[in-house]
């Protein structure tokens, strides 16, 4: 699913180099949940936005779903972005003006899908990740682990073939918490392809394999739990 092969990433000013990623060599198995972890600015947040799309590489390969896409322009990330990658946020990111029903359907209505589809995916959905009850109710109506339900939703409504997570629980309550760690799972569980960052020991154990990054290197995997990984 996803391969870095010597992927660097460089931030340059007028006056400072930053080597945030450096010659990265990273493999990611379809249906495999993966915790990324390490010390702030050791890279995880820039690894997170190159696996997903959001930003290119200064220099390496990245293999997505086979497909070498390093030097694709933003157009052609953006385009396979939204047909393949969902996000889960630590703020949620929901927009507060639409109902939780809204917020759910908001991908289906960018694939140009019918109301009527739209309708039952996002039925079938909100179902699905416990939500359902509040489908006419807006974000600032829901606690903090329903926003993350719908956030949740939102980003696999669309069946991507990769949820990227950043900091899924950083916002929770150590209840509301585990109740979104025991979601991601059933949804690791039922087949979705999982890459998460996290700061929290006890979020990375619900994955099957811990990478830990430092100075933009992998120093360390260790295997967490077994899943059934292609």
């Amino acid at each position: 699913m996803i391969k870095t092969v010597n992927l660097s990433k460089v931030y340059r000013t007028e006056d400072v180099e930053t080597t945030a990623l450096n010659q990265l060599n990273l493999e990611v198995k379809k249906g495999e949940f993966v915790s990324i972890m390490g010390e702030s600015g050791c890279g995880k947040s820039t690894l997170l936005n190159i696996i997903g799309l959001l930003d290119s590489p200064s220099a390496g390969q990245y293999f997505f779903d086979g497909i070498e896409v390093s030097a694709y322009s933003e157009r052609k990330r953006a385009e396979l972005r939204k047909k393949n990658i969902g996000f889960v946020f630590q703020s949620f990111n929901l927009i507060d003006e639409l109902s939780v029903f809204e917020n759910a359907e908001l991908p289906l209505v960018y694939l140009g899908k019918s109301k009527s589809e739209r309708k039952e995916m996002v039925s079938t959905m909100l179902e699905r990740v416990g939500i359902s009850h509040r489908a006419k109710h807006f974000p600032q109506q829901l606690s903090g682990g329903q926003q993350q339900r719908v956030a949740i939703a939102r980003a696999v409504i669309a069946n991507p073939k990769l949820i990227l997570a950043d900091e899924p629980t950083g916002n929770l309550d150590s209840a509301h918490g585990n109740e979104v760690m025991e979601l991601l799972t059933q949804l690791n569980d039922q087949g979705a392809t999982i890459v998460m960052v996290t700061h929290s020991q006890h979020d990375a154990n619900f994955s099957s394999r811990t990478i830990r990054l430092l100075d933009g290197q992998v120093v360390t995997e260790s295997s967490n739990r077994t899943v059934d990984a292609i």
